[in-house]
């Protein structure tokens, strides 16, 4: 096992990445004087993760939504008992997220972190999986995917991708729907887990107050070594076009909400890095509270302060998104289409531009000073196939140029989406 020393030429930051002989990838980074150890198990298993196959397979085999999220659940559980009663007994705080590129299992303490570590590295290498814990667990996913879809948010949220896109999964909940969880069942969730949980297709992400020969000698000790099984996996051709421009929904709620979106061109790797950090800065760009846009629809009382805007981007998909609440989001996304179109003639204000980007840049130099945010870093660079302190460069280096250039090219009309949650009596 080789150790690799990743460095930011930028900050002096540092972490250690080597291949573990077990096939997992391994980032570790030691942050002398911070109490907290974090610690994530990553999968590059997600929600849009559905049609797949393993060397030796003819054929892709699909199956049904929600099945990533319905193994992370699953996982928690083993023969002898729960996972959580096992990390209460250290104290520990513990958690695990689906995603639509991954499943996260995660730690945080502030003592006893080998004993931990070891937990986390022994239930995710051992799954216990039954006719009957199953159905349990299907019961409990359909009261949360109830719970999740009563919630006005996330309708507008879904609505707004199901305008989107016409094939790829991202517009489906991560959870899947009650529907597609009953055709889960213990055999597919072992083909899943054989297919996914394979530590050729897993990382951990260590930092904390830690020693990397500690991590690495606990990791000989659990890890089972095991030969990569070739998985590929495959996603359905997405037009890009969009499928409706409007969707309007009703609830019981007393203000409209609105998610208003672009359909941008997808792209992967250190592209989809550089792209997604030059979509977040024409998003702050736009929605900026100094600018003359912002300030009319606020003195009119057509936005609040929940108006935002965020890049969405993974596997296949990209998007960027303005939100919030309005009763009249009709003028919101008037406002939004005639400011875009003003950004196209004139370009972004070099002043905005600089003060926009040194905000970006400063928040990760916070950053790195904090246990969490690092160990998500090192995770993110596992899943997403990019240099763990890529980001910090491409802020570095981006350009009021980069942004007009997305703006012009990647903000068009035939694709913008308007999803709208009224309130019954509007």
């Amino acid at each position: 096992m080789k150790k690799e020393i990743i460095t930011s030429s930028l900050t002096g930051d540092s972490c250690v990445h080597l291949k573990h002989k077990s096939g997992l990838d391994i980032y570790i980074c030691e942050m002398p004087g911070f109490s907290t150890v974090n610690a994530y198990i990553s999968v590059k298993c997600g929600s849009v993760d559905t049609t797949f196959r393993t060397a030796g397979e003819k054929d892709f085999t699909t199956v049904p939504d929600g099945i990533a999220h319905f193994l992370e659940h699953k996982l928690f559980e083993n023969e002898e008992c729960g996972v959580f009663e096992m990390f209460a007994k250290t104290g520990a705080y513990e958690n695990a997220f689906t995603a639509d590129d991954r499943t996260c299992y995660l730690f945080s303490c502030t003592r006893s972190y080998q004993e931990n570590l070891r937990i986390l590295l022994s239930f995710i290498q051992n799954p216990y999986f039954t006719p009957e814990n199953v159905e349990k667990e299907q019961g409990i996913i359909r009261q949360e995917l109830q719970m999740v879809h009563d919630e006005p948010e996330n309708r507008v949220f879904y609505n707004l991708l199901g305008g989107m896109y016409h094939s790829h999964p991202i517009k489906t909940d991560v959870g899947g729907t009650a529907e597609s969880i009953a055709g889960i069942d213990a055999p597919l969730l072992y083909k899943c887990y054989n297919a996914f949980y394979n530590l050729n297709n897993m990382s951990l992400a260590i930092a904390g107050n830690i020693n990397s020969d500690e991590v690495l000698a606990i990791c000989d000790e659990v890890l089972k070594p095991c030969s990569d099984n070739g998985l590929e996996t495959l996603l359905p051709e997405e037009p890009d076009s969009i499928v409706r421009p409007e969707i309007y929904q009703q609830a019981d709620i007393g203000a409209a909400l609105f998610n208003i979106g672009y359909k941008c061109t997808p792209a992967s790797g250190s592209e989809l890095l550089k792209k997604s950090t030059v979509a977040s800065l024409a998003a702050d760009i736009i929605t900026d509270a100094s600018t003359e846009m912002y300030q009319s629809l606020l003195d009119k009382g057509i936005i609040n302060s929940t108006f935002g805007a965020e890049a969405f981007t993974g596997k296949g998909y990209f998007a960027l998104m303005f939100l919030g609440e309005s009763p009249q989001p009709e003028k919101v996304r008037e406002a939004l289409v005639n400011e875009i179109e003003r950004l196209k003639r004139e370009g972004v204000d070099e002043k905005l531009f600089r003060r926009t980007k040194r905000a970006c840049y400063g928040d990760f130099i916070r950053g790195l000073n904090n246990v969490n945010y690092v160990t998500g870093l090192m995770s993110n660079s596992f899943i997403r196939g990019i240099g763990t302190y890529d980001a910090i460069d491409i802020i570095s280096a981006v350009t009021a140029d980069d942004i007009n250039k997305f703006i012009i090219t990647e903000l068009s009309s035939d694709k913008l989406v308007t999803s709208v949650m009224e309130g019954m009596a509007n």
